[in-house]
């Protein structure tokens, strides 16, 4: 890593609050990172935890915030992948970033075997249900559809969800069974608020995506979002009086503060966020590709100094952090004691055992 890159890097990680102050809630992460990719739970609520360090937190305060406080949300946001944001930054993000994803939605409904007019039978099925008798859970609504004769078979039930949270206000809200129920957002977060502007809501999503990813450039927001590059400079253009340029032609926040140093080392989850705010990885992932595989899983890592050197897997009793590099005994035994609050985090009351793989591979 350069002396630019690593300039870069730091910047980010404390953008993303792995260093500094820790978050004392789940909703301080949250709102700081907007969107939390949430297609694996654990690692969405790992985000939380590696941002929150000494906080005392557990995965199960996430539940608490969807299905008690009802302050965040599970939904398809950006790229039209699940997202866990705050219940007030859905209602501006849903319009903003789903009309994209339907034409894509309508391709894979087809490619499942649905047709439009079924489609919209199933929207109106699963909305119907939501709105009479509250929070469904997935086979609740497959046994609905089913006797509507709407197709559920294969991905054909996961599309017709999707549809009706991209054309409704259909969003996963309480934990039932380790799993998530759908909800009528209208019932389960309140009604919504007066839709912002277009330009107004382009500006606010390129402010908060600056908050937990500047330094950053159009082209980042516009693949983090899903959004075009022209709707990605409007948002900057509509905050230029906020921002400031750097050497690299990236942009910050003007009030932002001089990044400290990076953090001891780290376990971060599957998908985090800190492998998704940007268009390339590359700084952090370096030469270990692998951490992100050709089929588009993000693997579970370690990092250190602002880099990828080790990937981790929770099996069992066992948590084993596999080695990348040589690593030296410091950051063995930093990530031991890190794996020991990841055990911590999800409430693990039985012995589990922290290994480490020495041999890189």
């Amino acid at each position: 890593m350069t002396v630019a890159e690593k300039d870069l890097v730091r910047a980010r990680v404390a953008a993303q609050m792995l260093s500094g102050p820790p978050a004392r809630s789940a909703e301080a992460v949250v709102q700081r990172i907007l969107a939390v990719q949430a297609q694996d739970a654990r690692g969405a609520r790992l985000a939380v935890r590696s941002r929150s360090l000494g906080t005392g937190l557990h995965a199960s305060d996430v539940d608490a915030g969807l299905s008690e406080r009802r302050s965040m949300v599970v939904t398809w946001l950006n790229r039209g992948t699940l997202q866990l944001v705050g219940a007030d930054d859905y209602w501006w993000l849903h319009p903003l970033t789903t009309p994209q994803v339907l034409v894509k939605n309508r391709t894979r409904l087809h490619q499942e075997g649905v047709s439009d007019r079924q489609a919209a039978r199933g929207v109106e099925v699963v909305v119907d249900a939501l709105r009479a008798d509250g929070a469904q859970t997935r086979a609740e609504l497959r046994r609905r559809l089913d006797a509507a004769r709407v197709p559920t078979k294969g991905q054909a039930l996961v599309h017709v969800l999707l549809a009706a949270s991209l054309g409704s206000d259909v969003v996963r809200g309480p934990m039932r069974g380790g799993e998530h129920a759908f909800v009528a957002a209208s019932d389960w977060l309140g009604g919504a608020p007066e839709p912002l502007e277009r330009s107004d809501a382009l500006a606010l999503l390129a402010r908060r995506y600056l908050e937990g990813h500047g330094p950053a450039d159009a082209r980042d927001l516009a693949k983090w979002a899903g959004l075009t590059l022209g709707d990605a400079r409007l948002g900057f253009d509509g905050i230029v009086d906020e921002l400031v340029a750097r050497p690299d032609g990236l942009f910050d926040l003007a009030d932002r503060r001089a990044a400290p140093p990076f953090p001891k080392p780290r376990l971060l989850g599957p998908f985090d966020p800190l492998l998704h705010g940007w268009g390339s990885r590359a700084p952090i992932v370096g030469l270990h590709r692998g951490i992100v595989t050709t089929n588009g899983l993000f693997r579970p890592f370690a990092l250190v100094d602002g880099r990828a050197v080790a990937t981790w897997g929770l099996s069992g009793s066992t948590l084993t952090v596999k080695s990348l590099e040589p690593l030296k005994a410091a950051v063995v035994k930093a990530l031991r004691a890190d794996g020991a609050d990841v055990l911590r985090f999800l409430d693990r009351t039985d012995r589990c055992d922290v290994v480490l793989d020495p041999n890189p591979t």
